[in-house]
């Protein structure tokens, strides 16, 4: 059965799932890590979450998952029916993220083709003596073997008349959470965790191994269970509970007639050998319509029965149910499809500008007034796509900053630092893939936050700091930009340390004077591969390596890092990254023979100006005078050295460009025009030049430059 369950479509199912229990498991931690102890819709979601991860996994023959998923189960069940008062929280804390950790690991094995081979024993040992103390046992005097119990071979367990012995019988209604795939899996993962107390159990749909459509009636009609067993009520309920996939459960206690009629009124019971295999399962299922005849039975009496089809006879139910109202499905795509989207959209909104401005239309005489009409519906619908496919790329950056404050929970432990974390913007929603490639970024830029930043607790006493020590992770999305910092208010960067190791790299420029370094260019060694000032080598720096990789992740989405500091009062990483693929409405400039795009978001206005609005500085600098504002300007064709540019200050356009309060006037020699622009990052091979973040196709099929306000105003 392994085999069966551990490919395709299943595995994906159970990764993607379980992923999305992992994630929201270590949210709730990092939410109450600080608290005196887990509040009780807390506990009740990480028994859930285990209770979840534990059924999913059975199937799935993933045995040391089961097992510690299990394990921490007891532990919460323990805590929620018994309400110690005497649980070490911060302990608790580290084992629930260790099982987190755990499991994360084995499914990431998995994710690559490998096999789950982890060896769950060891925290498995602790978790079981965590549990011991938190009851207030001796490990020695309560152990019991763990070995199961001796199998004395295949149960088969039929669908009998008798009602010997203290059994009880019972008829489970299940609703299943519409936005889960594969239904039928997650069904039987239901009857696979009620074997353990099981008698004879039949099930409908029957037949959810062996036929898809299942899935689809599952999510309509809910999947209906009938159980004999020496359980209770409860001892079901226990093993059957709502939670991420299960929405509502229903357990009704029956007779044994109703259990022996079963769902219809004949033929329709499977009889089922609980440890029987997939493929015997299929056999059963394929030969039902040839096995021997079938003792037919009457419908009895009884609301519990669901009477044949008949023409204009409903179906008698056990209760009225009202009706289920209409709810959102969901699907999971890759992401490797939705990109593929995204070009294509990219190529359509190219195209439409092709035919929009293509020469043949201006010839004089053209009657284009339904042209014109389809044409700008095309686009409404064309902008609308680009809307909705943008917007299912976009994902809140609030997992990644979870993963950070864990980053600081368990760093301020090891180094005896008493840290807090804080977050703003978490909900900021940006591009998946720009979500993959800040993680490691941002978790090296809070590492270093944490170890070279942060004092010690007596430093920060002995330099008078009484406020307490505190890493802010914050996001913000501004003019087609994405802008996450991470700040701290830890002792700041050493200039001179910094230019003495930069010295002794030899990474000064000959000839140049120290003293007329910046402090963001002296801060910018400290990104250069190999460079440390930390004098000795820990488990969390000191190598040189961890801020190489946050300029080469950026890099590779034409991102930015830049560094402001306080000595003595604290750091700030600002990680500036553009879209690297994306449709935006821009207006497209001329300077000379070339083209460049401004988004209209940062255009204020546009201004013609005379000669005598402009200020000239001693130091070459111009700037002219606005309605009694003075802005800086920028002349493009001077800026990039072009060739053949308007030079005449009234024969060209001055567009005014803002970013945060701050506004600059860039001269260029025409306007083209408002135009929907596809982003792409510039080529590798061309290095990196101020102010531009990124290329694009014209209508004309010429390519245009992506102006960058930010590097412009030189932040």
């Amino acid at each position: 059965m392994a085999d069966e369950f551990n490919t395709g479509d299943m595995l994906s199912v159970y990764l993607f799932e379980n992923q999305q229990l992992l994630e929201n498991l270590q949210n709730i931690v990092m939410e109450q890590k600080d608290a005196d102890g887990f509040d009780e819709d807390s506990i009740n979601e990480i028994f859930r979450t285990m209770h979840t991860i534990k059924g999913s996994s059975g199937i799935m023959m993933f045995d040391e998952i089961t097992k510690v998923s299990h394990k921490l189960e007891d532990v919460f069940y323990f805590i929620r029916e018994s309400h110690p008062t005497t649980v070490p929280h911060v302990e608790l804390v580290e084992y629930v993220l260790d099982v987190a950790d755990f499991i994360m690991g084995e499914m990431d094995k998995l994710s690559d083709g490998e096999d789950a081979d982890g060896d769950a024993t060891e925290l498995v040992g602790k978790l079981d003596a965590f549990l011991h103390k938190i009851k207030g046992e001796d490990p020695k005097e309560t152990k019991k073997t763990e070995n199961p119990v001796k199998d004395d071979g295949p149960k088969q367990f039929y669908i009998a008349p008798e009602t010997a012995g203290n059994s009880h019988f019972y008829r489970i209604y299940l609703t299943y959470n519409p936005e889960i795939q594969m239904a039928s899996m997650h069904a039987y993962k239901t009857v696979f965790a009620l074997k353990k107390i099981a008698k004879d159990i039949l099930y409908s749909p029957e037949d959810i191994l062996t036929n898809e459509a299942t899935s689809e009636e599952i999510i309509k009609n809910g999947f209906k269970i009938l159980i004999k067993t020496d359980a209770t009520e409860e001892d079901i309920r226990e093993i059957v509970q709502p939670g991420y996939d299960l929405t509502k459960v229903e357990v009704y206690e029956c007779s044994a007639q109703e259990f022996q009629l079963g769902f219809e009124a004949e033929g329709s019971q499977i009889l089922i050998d609980l440890d029987s295999s997939v493929e015997e399962i299929e056999k059963r299922a394929d030969a039902k319509e040839d096995e021997a005849a079938v003792t037919k039975k009457k419908i009895a009496p009884g609301d519990f029965v669901i009477a044949p089809k008949e023409p204009g006879k409903a179906k008698n139910l056990a209760k009225d149910r009202p009706a289920k109202k209409d709810k959102a499905t969901f699907i999971s795509v890759d992401i490797a499809k939705m990109d593929q989207l995204m070009d294509l959209i990219g190529e359509l909104v190219i195209s439409q500008s092709v035919v929009l401005q293509n020469p043949d239309l201006k010839v004089p005489g053209l009657n284009l007034d339904n042209f014109n009409k389809a044409a700008g519906q095309m686009k409404k619908i064309s902008t609308d796509l680009q809307n909705v496919i943008m917007s299912m790329r976009m994902v809140p950056l609030t997992n990644t900053f979870q993963k950070m404050n864990r980053i600081v929970f368990e760093m301020s432990r090891k180094l005896g630092k008493d840290v807090t974390f804080e977050m703003m913007g978490d909900t900021t929603e940006v591009d998946k893939n720009i979500i993959e490639h800040i993680s490691d970024p941002l978790m090296h830029l809070v590492r270093n936050s944490m170890d070279h930043g942060i004092e010690s607790n007596e430093e920060r006493q002995a330099s008078g700091k009484k406020e307490k020590a505190k890493v802010t992770l914050s996001a913000k999305t501004e003019s087609g930009k994405v802008w996450i910092s991470v700040a701290d208010n830890g002792k700041g960067l050493d200039r001179n340390q910094i230019m003495a190791k930069a010295r002794q790299q030899g990474l000064l420029e000959p000839g140049r004077a120290e003293n007329s370094y910046s402090d963001k260019e002296i801060y910018q060694f400290i990104t250069l591969p190999g460079f440390s000032t930390n004098k000795k080598v820990t488990e969390f720096s000191g190598r040189g390596v961890g801020m190489d990789v946050v300029v080469s992740n950026l890099q590779k989405i034409g991102g930015t890092l830049e560094i402001d500091s306080v000595p003595g009062e604290g750091s700030t990483m600002n990680l500036k990254i553009p879209l690297t693929l994306a449709i935006i409405d821009g207006i497209v400039m001329d300077v000379g023979d070339s083209a460049f795009v401004m988004e209209t978001g940062a255009v204020r206005e546009f201004v013609h100006v005379t000669e005598n609005m402009l200020i000239h500085e001693p130091d070459g600098t111009e700037s002219v005078m606005i309605r009694g504002a003075c802005y800086p300007v920028i002349r493009l064709g001077d800026f990039y050295e072009l060739h053949d540019y308007e030079t005449n200050i009234e024969n060209g356009m001055m567009v005014l460009v803002e970013l945060e309060g701050n506004v600059v006037c860039l001269f260029v020699d025409r306007l083209v025009g408002k135009q929907e622009i596809v982003v792409k990052p510039i080529p590798e091979y061309i290095k990196k030049v101020k102010g531009l973040s990124g290329c694009t196709q014209l209508g004309d099929g010429s390519i245009a430059l992506i102006l960058d306000a930010t590097g412009l105003m030189g932040y």
